[in-house]
């Protein structure tokens, strides 16, 4: 939070446990890292360990410290070390001495990948054995932090299995008197909210252990409690379906550091394909967007790679190098950043027990960027009565503290079908699928609709009272063919597809269907246009105003 950060992270292969730590800390020093994440221990030390069913690489030299030596290196050039421990798996041998320390398939099968056995968040290697393990490790080294993946139960294996949830002993034990019935097939409300409580409690009591063993050690995981800075990912995946999202980096930087600003974001640039293909690079191209994304919303600067750098494919290498040379040279600039912004984003926040599409959030993600409106985005409402904003927009999760901060002046646009959770107007009806139009009656509302009088319509509409004012009306579906009857039904509607009311101060404005989600998949500029003359009403003392490419972002 103080300097800034030049993230490298090698995932380091058993096989690598003879690594040349000199030359690795000469790789960093040149490419201007400051910090290096690497294995220290769990599935494998990369140190002797005497910690009873911890195991050091069997690749280990005799009589070779390679964590240590990496760590007398990086030192010596004033480049940080962060501690990676998967706790997730291990051996066979641990099994079969405590087959109670194990993660249970329904059918009471452990869940074993390449011959390593899943652990339980609630079984005694997590509860116990991990922190034996772990204490050694802090008590022999001295790292400036630590990281910990695939933190908790996994329901899915590396290559995509469902193994489905836990059923240990000590699960269901648990489970049984939180909710006094079985643990379910699939997971519900109760079941996410147990295995939310859970990780946590073992997360509270790693972070303890780090700050008594080593206080001015950061704590890193994939979960934001009791931990000190936000972790999260940029990859890829050739099964994830289009569009590609090319603001990953930003989003995530976006959120975790408007979300928890007192943490830093650590937001991993990771350099592989997918899974398969570990060695096989992205464009170097997108790990150049993700990097200036990351900087650019206050982040970390980061890269990671499988091995070490000693790299089969070194485009994504050679890309991030002259990008960390020059973050290092200009590193004045990237340090103790702060959104300015005065338009916030609302996104859905996690293990609330409800499932929000990711569509419409990315959807006005899109539209805010292209429009050159900086923004920030939460997933909470902490930033109520402590951060002022001009204009908060809200797709699936409108909370009913936006009524609070609408009373006292501000404006709320929301965007779905979804009614919030605070009285605007009384919702009538809601359809899920509606494949129309929307009328636009009052074109002087609407300038950069000129030339269209109507926009595409598709997906779930919710019916809201009639006062045959509304600039935005709905056109109901009509024939489509043959192409003689297209549309010669078609008739126009009073029901408003745009309310606006005043709350108290403010305002609050809502389309009560999925216009951010459309443009989304189709990118129409319709869409866009709907969003650009309803934001300059809301929000028309700009920070920013300028000519740059819709795809030039600005922070």
């Amino acid at each position: 939070m103080t300097e800034p950060i030049r993230w490298v992270q090698t995932n380091l292969r058993e096989v690598d446990a003879s690594l040349d730590a000199r030359r690795l800390a000469e790789q960093l020093a040149a490419m201007k890292a400051n910090v290096l994440l690497q294995g220290m221990g769990g599935i494998a030390a990369y140190y002797p360990t005497q910690v009873e069913f911890h195991y050091a690489s069997p690749n280990l030299p005799a009589g070779r410290d390679m964590f240590g030596d990496v760590v007398r290196e990086l030192h010596a050039r004033h480049i940080r070390v962060v501690g990676r421990y998967d706790l997730s798996k291990t051996r066979k041998e641990v099994f079969d001495a405590h087959p109670e320390w194990f993660f249970r398939q329904a059918n009471g099968e452990p869940v074993i990948y390449n011959g390593l056995y899943s652990t339980c968040i609630n079984g005694g290697y997590y509860r116990s054995q991990a922190m034996k393990i772990l204490a050694e490790g802090l008590e022999k080294y001295d790292v400036d932090g630590l990281f910990f993946n695939m933190f908790g139960n996994q329901s899915r294996d590396y290559s995509g299995r469902y193994v489905g949830l836990c059923h240990c002993a000590e699960c269901q034990r648990r489970y049984g008197a939180l909710h006094g019935k079985p643990i379910p097939e699939s997971p519900d409300e109760d079941y996410r909210r147990f295995m939310f409580t859970s990780s946590r409690e073992v997360a509270s009591a790693i972070g303890k252990l780090i700050k008594e063993k080593r206080p001015k050690a950061g704590y890193f995981n994939y979960i934001q409690e009791y931990t000190d800075g936000i972790m999260s990912e940029s990859n890829t995946a050739v099964a994830r379906p289009l569009p590609l999202w090319p603001y990953s980096a930003s989003d995530h930087v976006n959120r975790a550091r408007n979300s928890q600003p007192e943490k830093m974001s650590v937001n991993l640039n990771m350099q592989f394909v997918d899974f398969w293909w570990r060695f096989a690079t992205v464009p170097a191209s997108e790990i150049a967007m993700r990097s200036w994304q990351m900087m650019a919303h206050g982040g970390a600067l980061t890269f990671e790679v499988n091995g070490t750098l000693d790299l089969q494919d070194r485009q994504a290498l050679e890309a991030a190098k002259p990008i960390f040379q020059w973050a290092a040279r200009h590193e004045q600039y990237y340090v103790q950043q702060q959104s300015m912004a005065r338009v916030l984003l609302l996104g859905a926040p996690a293990n609330t027990g409800r499932t929000f599409s990711e569509e419409p959030y990315r959807g006005v993600f899109r539209l805010l960027s292209e429009e050159h409106i900086p923004f920030a985005v939460s997933d909470n409402m902490e930033w109520l009565g402590r951060r002022n904003y001009d204009l908060v927009i809200a797709t699936e999760w409108a909370p009913a503290a936006l009524a609070e901060y609408a009373a006292k002046g501000g404006n709320v646009l929301l965007l779905g079908a979804g009614a919030p959770e605070f009285p605007v107007v009384p919702a009538e009806t809601t359809t899920k699928d509606v494949r129309g139009y929307i009328r636009i009656r009052d074109k002087s509302m609407f300038p950069s609709l000129k030339d269209a009088d109507l926009v595409m319509l598709n997906g779930p509409f919710t019916s809201l009272p009639a006062d045959g004012k509304a600039p935005l009306t709905l056109i109901p579906p009509s024939m489509i063919g043959p192409p003689e009857f297209i549309h010669i039904d078609m008739k126009d509607t009073d029901t408003p597809a745009i309310v606006t009311r005043r709350l108290g101060q403010g305002s609050v404005t809502w389309l009560p269907w999925n216009l951010a989600g459309m443009y989304y998949r189709h990118s129409l500029p319709a869409h866009a246009g709907v969003f650009r003359d309803i934001v300059n009403r809301l929000h028309p003392h700009r920070l920013i105003r300028t000519n740059a490419h819709p795809l030039v972002e600005m922070c």
